[in-house]
């Protein structure tokens, strides 16, 4: 890693091209020679990526950011504070360390936290990034995990991984075992080491597929932040053998929606109604869960159909999910929707729907945006309908 780059006429010239438009940036001719210019520019170009998602990391000085990419795809601070409330304890290892995201609040539960990387620009980038945000508790080694565990031959409180799609599984059904490390692979060598492991996946990944890889599976957290699913976290214990706990999180600007139930307690028959005055759309993370039915049972609302996920009551109620009074329903015909939103903006969200949105906003001539939300979905009878909606805000009852 070249070091030089910390030099404060550069980190000036990085600071005051975070502002600027990029492609502009990247014509000009570099004003420090004796740094690669492509280096000045991913710096930039990594640090402007970490405003929003790594803010701690963006204001604190004379921090060195890896590629955009490993930006892109590290845990943002957001994710990070929740997995660190999952865990805690004297000791930790991270076999797939990274940006060291994650083990930056770990580092504030555990009393020794060992990082580890393969790639040695990477483990020299977060040694000294650690170094400047005071995490004097995480030590960084480079090399290979499996190596690394075998040579420290200890027993940590807990071992973190965060494992890797390898480039040859690309346009295959996402599987662990495609993954680096292969973790149902050496799930017994890991257990040799401690008793407790988090795995962290892409939220691509099939809730079945990993049951069916894994054992010993204690939670999954299912994680979302406004709305979106962001991680799927698997927290396994040695010599478990008991009922799966599902965990759902959305977590928003101003509260997290929690929505919690145990694998294979879901199944629950529902009722089902035509739009009533309010309708109900979950957020990601239960959408993800599967736990479609339940949501009946557990807030007392009707679902308007089996296979639509759209849920209706008469009385407003607190949610875990985007809630909507009903302004009109219409039925999906070209009168119908001639009169009502041809021509005009509105939001338009497909549910057990035959055509796909953009194909509706062409139809119809619809604009993004606006205050209309619209839902094109089935009801209970088998027809297609459409319902005309406002937004309901979280402080509005």
């Amino acid at each position: 890693m070249n070091f030089d780059l910390l030099a404060v006429k550069v980190q000036d010239f990085i600071n005051d091209s975070l502002t600027m438009n990029f492609t502009k940036v990247a014509l000009m001719k570099n004003p420090f020679p004796e740094i690669s210019w492509n280096e000045i520019l991913n710096q930039i170009a990594s640090k402007a990526k970490a405003k929003e998602k790594l803010p701690t990391w963006y204001n604190q000085k004379n921090i060195i950011f890896p590629s955009k990419l490993s930006v892109e795809q590290t845990s943002s601070e957001t994710t990070a504070q929740y997995k660190s409330q999952l865990i805690s304890g004297k000791t930790l290892i991270d076999l797939t360390g990274g940006f060291g995201v994650d083990d930056y609040y770990f580092s504030k539960n555990f009393n020794r936290l060992v990082h580890c990387e393969l790639k040695n620009d990477l483990h020299e980038i977060v040694k000294h990034n650690f170094n400047n945000l005071k995490a004097a508790n995480i030590e960084c080694i480079q090399g290979d995990s499996h190596k690394i565990l075998t040579l420290l031959n200890q027993h940590f409180d807990w071992i973190y991984i965060d494992p890797s799609r390898r480039n040859d599984a690309k346009g295959k059904v996402f599987m662990l075992k495609d993954c680096l490390p292969n973790v149902p692979e050496n799930l017994d060598f890991y257990f040799n080491y401690t008793d407790n492991i988090l795995i962290k996946t892409a939220p691509i990944l099939d809730i079945s597929a990993g049951l069916g890889e894994l054992k010993n599976v204690k939670e999954i957290h299912i994680v979302a932040v406004q709305g979106e699913v962001k991680e799927l976290l698997w927290v396994i214990e040695k010599n478990y053998n008991s009922e799966t706990s599902i965990k759902t999180v959305n977590i928003n600007k101003s509260k997290s929606e929690v929505f919690d139930f145990i694998l294979g307690k879901e199944n629950y028959t529902c009722d089902y109604k035509l739009p009533q005055t309010y309708v109900y759309e979950p957020n990601g993370a239960i959408m993800k869960s599967g736990a479609f039915d339940l949501i009946c049972k557990n807030f007392n609302i009707s679902k308007l159909h089996q296979f639509s996920h759209l849920y209706t009551s008469e009385n407003l109620i607190d949610f875990p999910g985007r809630r909507f009074r009903i302004n009109q329903v219409i039925d999906y015909n070209k009168q119908d929707l001639k009169e009502t939103l041809e021509g005009k903006k509105a939001n338009i969200t497909t549910r057990n729907f035959p055509e796909q949105v953009d194909m509706i906003r062409k139809k119809w001539k619809i604009k993004d945006g606006g205050d209309i939300y619209s839902f094109f979905t089935t009801d209970v009878n088998n027809n297609k309908i459409v319902l005309i909606c406002g937004k309901i805000h979280n402080d509005e009852n």
